[in-house]
């Protein structure tokens, strides 16, 4: 996984490349009609229900725009949040506070969520030992906002990107020659760079998780699109040598299935893909 310091970069970036993108040289709307010492105040107004995420980010952006802006916080990140609640007030310059506005929301909306729907997949696995994952199934660009939702709606991340963790897929066993050949292969490389990365293989059967398991050293097998009774079996197989993953279009309603087969974790693209925003938005008071 990546370091606390790396991810703070990656926001601080969407940060600035997100109000480069919005502002250009002037928010023009207000400059042509709110005068630069005026100041107001603004709430963000909750009009769906769902897990509230993002609180943190706007409260960046706000002092990224202008240290002058001021946030009341009402809810914090992870609350549950119903029409009509009211999750801060800003307060301060009110150019600054409309300059703020599209990225605030925009994040939060989405963020929001990804936490939802994170929530509903951990409340389905509750009382059993299986844990959920993200993918790298994300929007080009704001990664870091949308595995940060998926911490906050109480799901797992997986690997951030390509860097952080080995993730031999069957395009990388096929292309190497086979599962043996491509963990020997980058055991070796692993060594010769003096990188200390965990590997995760997939498997498509039971004969590649034997094949698997006698080359070693890996630190989870990926059980892809496997059936409830194979990932029984592969589950037995395995006996927790390593850690268990089970992918491959699993949804709310069968998550369930796969986590009482004694898999650890559940990954799904669909915390990340398959989402709609919650509706918020910020009213002048």
């Amino acid at each position: 996984m990546i370091s606390k310091e790396q991810f703070e970069k990656e926001i601080e970036i969407i940060i600035e490349n997100s109000l480069r993108e919005d502002i250009g040289d002037g928010d023009h709307s207000s400059l042509a009609c709110i005068p630069a010492e005026a100041t107001g105040k603004a709430k963000l107004l909750v009009k769906d229900e769902g897990i509230i995420a993002g609180i943190d980010f706007a409260r960046r952006v706000f002092e990224k725009v202008d240290p002058a802006l001021k946030m009341e916080v009402l809810m914090e990140d992870g609350s549950r949040a119903k029409k009509r609640d009211v999750a801060f007030y800003v307060e301060g310059p009110s150019q600054s506070i409309l300059k703020a506005e599209r990225l605030v929301l925009n994040a939060m909306q989405r963020m929001s969520a990804i936490a939802t729907k994170t929530r509903t997949f951990v409340d389905r696995l509750e009382g059993t030992n299986t844990k959920i994952l993200d993918t790298r199934k994300t929007t080009p660009g704001i990664r870091a906002l949308e595995k940060w939702a998926v911490k906050i709606g109480g799901g797992e991340n997986h690997r951030f990107a390509l860097y952080d963790m080995i993730m031999l897929k069957d395009n990388h066993i096929d292309f190497a020659g086979g599962i043996k050949t491509a963990i020997e292969k980058t055991q070796t490389y692993l060594k010769e760079k003096g990188l200390d990365l965990k590997i995760i293989v997939e498997a498509r059967d039971l004969e590649e998780i034997r094949q698997i398991l006698e080359s070693g050293g890996i630190h989870r097998i990926l059980l892809d699109n496997f059936t409830y009774e194979e990932t029984r079996k592969a589950v037995e197989l395995i006996d927790g040598k390593c850690q268990t993953e089970s992918s491959g279009g699993i949804t709310l309603e069968t998550a369930k299935l796969y986590a009482d087969c004694g898999v650890d974790y559940i990954s799904s693209g669909a915390l990340t893909h398959s989402v709609h925003n919650l509706d918020l938005s910020l009213k002048a008071v």
